[in-house]
């Protein structure tokens, strides 16, 4: 099963808390009260977000975070990224040299591809669009015709 990390779901909550409210800087302890998660928590999702430029952080009685940028401009891809790593669905996904069977390998080049698929989905979505509520799927209609008995 494909998954992301408890701290990347958590980094995605954080931000999302940031998003709904662009003006505000908030502190830690705010951030978690207002994401329902431990403050410690919270600490240990902002500074990989900080590191990579999602979130920008003030020093001061006042100080706090806010997004670094609009929500709109920052992807999932992104934070998936800044909590894990650059994107891999296998090892060789990334990086050469990595496998004893590369050189005979038949299935590299669509792990690849799919890996593509993944970076390219996750980076349509914007943290914008994370604070929408889901489109309902429409549901199809389907012919019904009962027997005569």
């Amino acid at each position: 099963m494909l998954r992301v990390t408890k701290l990347t779901d958590y980094a995605t909550v954080v931000l999302t808390v940031l998003a709904a409210r662009p003006d505000a800087v908030l502190s830690a302890p705010e951030l978690a009260d207002h994401a329902g998660l431990e403050a410690p928590t919270v600490a240990k999702v902002l500074k990989p977000l900080a590191a990579a430029g999602l979130v920008a952080g003030f020093r001061g009685a006042n100080g706090g975070y806010r997004l670094a940028r609009p929500a709109a401009e920052i992807t999932l891809v992104e934070i998936v990224e800044a909590m894990e790593g650059p994107l891999a669905m296998t090892e060789c996904s990334v990086h050469d040299g990595q496998c004893g069977i590369e050189h005979s390998c038949g299935v590299r080049a669509n792990w690849r591809r799919i890996n593509d698929v993944v970076a390219d989905a996750l980076g349509s979505v914007t943290l914008a669009q994370m604070l929408q509520p889901p489109a309902r799927p429409s549901r199809g209609r389907i012919a019904v015709r009962l027997a005569q008995a």
